[in-house]
Parts: C-alpha cells; structure tokens; sequence
C-alpha cells in the first residue's frame, strides 16, 4: 500500500470516530442537560453542542465521502461494491436524521435562554423537541455504527 493510500486510510478513519464521538458526546451531554430540568444548563449545554456540531461533526461529514472515494480510488475498490454502496446508503440515512437535529438544537438552546432571560421553566415545547431529538439519535446513530462495522469488515455483500 502506498504512502498516500495510508494517508487516506488515516484521515477516513478520524473522520469516523469524530463521528462517532461527537455523535455519543453530544448525545450523552444533551441528555444529561436535559435531565436537571434547568434551563441555564440546557441553555449552556445546547449552545456548546450547537458549536461542537459545526466544527467537528460538519467537517467530518464532509470529510467522509472525500477520503472514502479517494481511498475506494487509490485502493481499486469499485464504489459499486456491496459494502460501500450500503455504506453511503446508510450515510444518507444518518444525514437524513442529523440535519433536522441541528436544527433542533439550536431551537432547544434558544428556548432554554428565553427561558433563563425570563426566570421561567423550560417550555413544553422544549420538551417535545428533546423527544424528537432524542429518537431521530437512534437511527442515526445506528447507521453511524452499521457503517464502521461495514468499514472494518467490508463483506462480499451483492445487490
């Protein structure tokens, strides 16, 4: 294998596990957040995600089909096989659910400050995007996982 194709192989596998990472991270933090009730918390923890979101899981997600067709490339691997055809699927998937989640983010993180900057409790519409929020991570996350399984292993997969 060659210098470059090591190089690609090393950048595709950090834009992975910043995926995977901030994706666990992020969820992990909201959650606990979310758990105190307290708008000043949730307020804080949301507007560090909102941030965390934008520079590492934006720069890996657009990371990730560049050094993956680079590295299909260099290492003569067709993006017609099995596995990598499943492997973009799935990112399709898992972006499908994590642009409506920045979105939601940030509107979680503006009702928590409306609610510090008015002395009031997190509103219930808070409440129901945190839900959603929180189921859109399942899928997501799954496909996230899926998609690192299908890198290590590559199986003969035929379609």
């Amino acid at each position: 294998m060659s210098l470059w194709a090591d190089i690609l192989r090393w950048l595709h596998v950090i834009g992975a596990t910043v995926l995977f990472g901030t994706g666990a991270g992020i969820a992990f933090f909201m959650l606990m957040a979310q758990r105190t009730g307290r708008p000043d918390v949730v307020a804080h923890v949301a507007g560090t995600v909102v941030i965390a979101d934008a520079i590492f899981t934006a720069t890996a997600v657009v990371a990730q089909p560049i050094t993956g067709a680079l590295l299909a490339r260099e290492m003569g691997w067709p993006l017609s096989q099995g596995w990598i055809v499943l492997s973009l699927l799935l990112y399709a998937v898992a972006g499908a659910f994590w642009l409506p989640v920045v979105w939601i983010q940030m509107r979680i993180r503006d009702l928590a400050r409306k609610a510090v900057r008015e002395q009031a409790p997190l509103p219930g519409e808070e409440k129901r995007l945190f839900r959603i929020w929180f189921a859109c991570g399942f899928p997501a996350f799954g496909a996230v996982l899926a998609i690192l399984w299908l890198m290590a292993t590559r199986p003969e997969l035929g379609f």
